[in-house]
């Protein structure tokens, strides 16, 4: 379904929301009810989670299905942190049309499941299909976790908080006897013991020195690990965990490293908390957080990290590498970048009314995030390939909106345009003429598709200009 010329015109008069001189967000989807979670099914479609329990799929271009995948809203209890929290899709999926969610349910308690699409490329999931691989007492409200993910490795990882209230009272995130505060392993493919999935052989626990720990358990001494990702380079998981009263915390778990205790409620960051309950010896025991900030970090209050994902992405090479992560109270974006072996992060302008609360990554490594306030989802992209409306070079393209072939044509004499490169909404490079050397260019369009993209001209000098163009 095409968006509508009056959305393709909103699109033309506010395509941008700026930022930064490095990043900036390009409106992709709108009205959502409370977006949490964005994932991809190995294919170019987006699938929206919203907290009440339905999944909404988005179209490349943008355009949302009118039909849910799928709506599990009478089996979910929704409001503050709890609802439809998480979703996950088989490695597999194309073929067995698996995909995994988180939910509380009716009693309050986390519930995950499986459904099956029928046939996997269907736009409609079966939601008789479901099949619960644990349920998990819940005895608070809040610190449910909820996000889940799959590993390079083929397993299906699953976090969830410490049970709520606050300052954990239950000492939970410590106690290996409990799967809360932690992060879960588990093989969905096998079942073993009674349940609809196998642990794993190299699963940190049980071993002789914690025969009583629970055998899901990969990584313990979580407060609220709201969003994770895999870095689909490194494989490694990195964890956003929600702080308490002052610090907000990334972690980062190399693939191959289990069994790590990241010393909730022990420490808060790298900063004693509570050091009464059950807690290591030797801080040499501990991980501690690759990159934290406090609540006052930058002037602005902050109160709730949401983690997001490397850019992983091929069509913004100025982003690669980069870690994304925002915090919802402030509607900041925050950014880690490597340099020298040492994390260093900022955070972009404010942008109120829109309540972060998910990142989402699609097929070709590209990120976007929800605003569960807004109920929008934008794309993150390079602010060099931004549309800068003060020309330093004056340009005509005609016609606009264009059918089979438009002119562009530059108005100063003494420039030509050399190269033309003409990218897609998603930020796709999809036409690209170079060495021209002249002031006048027709470019046919019949082998592109209907919608709306980006002209980068530059000229001989080094100018840059960007402008929209519609293929009708």
């Amino acid at each position: 379904m095409k968006k509508s010329l009056n959305f393709l015109f909103i699109l033309i008069i506010f395509p941008f929301i700026l930022f930064s001189q490095d990043i900036e967000l390009n409106l992709f989807a709108s009205g959502f009810t409370n977006p949490v979670s964005i994932k991809h099914a190995e294919d170019e479609r987006l699938f929206v989670v919203e907290r009440d329990g339905i999944i909404k799929i988005v179209n490349p271009e943008g355009s949302t299905n009118t039909t849910p995948f799928i709506n599990i809203s009478s089996r979910v209890l929704s409001g503050g942190e709890r609802g439809l929290l998480g979703l996950a899709f088989h490695p597999q999926y194309i073929s067995n049309g698996f995909f995994f969610v988180n939910y509380i349910n009716s009693n309050g308690d986390t519930v995950v499941s499986r459904f099956i699409t029928n046939p996997p490329n269907s736009n409609v999931a079966d939601d008789t299909t479901e099949e619960v691989l644990m349920t998990i007492s819940q005895p608070y409200s809040n610190h449910n976790g909820g996000d889940l993910a799959f590993g390079n490795d083929g397993y299906l990882y699953i976090g969830l908080g410490d049970g709520g209230n606050g300052g954990d009272p239950g000492d939970r995130s410590q106690d290996l006897t409990t799967l809360l505060g932690k992060m879960l392993r588990i093989n969905v493919n096998n079942s073993q013991g009674g349940n609809n999935y196998a642990i794993p052989n190299d699963n940190p626990y049980p071993n002789a020195e914690n025969p009583n720990a629970l055998p899901e358990i990969w990584a313990s001494g979580l407060r609220n690990p709201w969003r994770f990702s895999f870095d689909r380079d490194t494989y490694d998981l990195w964890i956003a965990d929600v702080g308490q009263g002052q610090i907000e915390e990334i972690n980062m778990n190399p693939i191959n490293q289990a069994g790590i205790n990241y010393g909730w409620r022990c420490y808060e960051g790298n900063q004693v908390y509570d050091t009464s309950g059950d807690c290591p010896d030797d801080t040499n025991d501990l991980t501690f957080p690759v990159s934290q900030y406090t609540h006052t970090t930058s002037g602005n209050f902050k109160c709730s990290i949401t983690g997001g994902y490397r850019y992983r992405g091929t069509a913004q090479p100025a982003l690669l590498g980069l870690y994304f992560f925002a915090d919802y109270c402030s509607d900041e974006i925050g950014i880690l970048e490597n340099t020298g072996g040492a994390w260093n992060m900022t955070f972009t302008e404010q942008y109120n009314g829109n309540g972060w609360t998910a990142f989402g990554e699609d097929v070709q490594g590209e990120i976007y995030i929800a605003g569960i306030d807004s109920g929008d989802i934008y794309k993150i992209v390079d602010a060099n390939l931004s549309v800068d409306e003060n020309s330093f070079f004056d340009v005509q393209i005609f016609p606009n909106p264009a059918t089979n072939q438009f002119t562009i044509e530059i108005t100063n004499s003494l420039l030509t345009i050399e190269t033309i490169n003409i990218y897609n909404l998603q930020g796709k490079l999809v036409k690209s003429i170079s060495d021209n050397k002249s002031s006048s260019v027709k470019i046919s369009t019949i082998d592109m598709s209907r919608g709306f993209y980006l002209t980068e001209l530059i000229s001989e000098t080094g100018s840059k200009r960007t402008h929209k163009l519609i293929l009708n």
